[in-house]
């Protein structure tokens, strides 16, 4: 099946099909010793150039995840040694350091929306909504949400033009979402308040991104990330 790689620039193309490919490697789809499928192959299954794809594994060979050889083809590496890096040391137990977070991502997050809405594209702002909506179906269904809603960040990333607020992000990862601390042990279906005034706040920063309200999509991003922090706090204060 082909992946969904929007178009929206060289650069952004390159990043996002090393996104996939990454992705593939570190949740095991590929395992170490594994050859990649052909240029030829990523190509159509991502629909972009033959550049994009080559650009795309220079990037993760940077990474050490992938070696090609000549005549061969790219092999997937054996993971080095795992050195914690900035940002993946924050224990999601500890909800001082999940404030902490929250308040570097309202820093971040809210210029991010702001630019999304002067800068995204209509493939973007498609983006942007399908992921919105697939948050709502997660939560409709009791589902975890923590991946659909940083796939709904990471798109209002993309969309700012700037691959810099995506690489970032996803250096955070899944700890971005730490949405599970305020739902008990994660299996409990949220309840269908709290399912809506999450949905709203999502959708208030979606329209803004797509009418093109710059300063709207800023401050609908710090209410939602503000309100965060406080259900955070709320917490502290409930289990003190």
């Amino acid at each position: 099946m082909a992946q969904q790689v929007t178009p929206r620039g060289k650069r952004n193309l390159v990043a996002s099909v090393a996104g996939h490919l990454r992705s593939q490697i570190t949740d095991g789809a590929f395992q170490p010793g594994d050859k990649l499928p052909s240029e030829s192959q990523l190509t159509t299954e991502f629909s972009v150039s033959r550049t994009v794809i080559r650009e795309a594994i220079a990037t993760l060979r940077a990474d050490h995840l992938v070696e090609p050889r000549q005549g061969a083809g790219v092999f997937v590496l054996p993971p080095l040694e795992e050195v914690q890096r900035p940002f993946q040391m924050v224990d999601s137990a500890r909800i001082s350091q999940i404030l902490e977070m929250l308040e570097l991502r309202v820093a971040v997050e809210m210029e991010a929306a702001y630019l999304a809405a002067s800068r995204r594209s209509p493939a973007q702002e498609e983006a942007i909504y399908q992921a919105e909506a697939e948050i709502r179906r997660h939560a409709a269904a009791g589902e975890a949400t923590s991946e659909a809603d940083l796939t709904f960040h990471l798109a209002i990333a993309d969309a700012s033009n700037n691959p810099r607020f995506r690489e970032f992000l996803e250096l955070l990862g899944i700890a971005l979402i730490p949405r599970a601390k305020l739902q008990g042990d994660g299996n409990t279906r949220s309840p269908e308040s709290y399912i809506a005034m999450i949905s709203a706040e999502h959708r208030a920063i979606a329209d803004a991104i797509a009418t093109g309200e710059a300063d709207a999509a800023r401050d609908a991003m710090r209410h939602h990330l503000k309100g965060s922090q406080e259900r955070y706090r709320a917490l502290i204060r409930n289990t003190a």
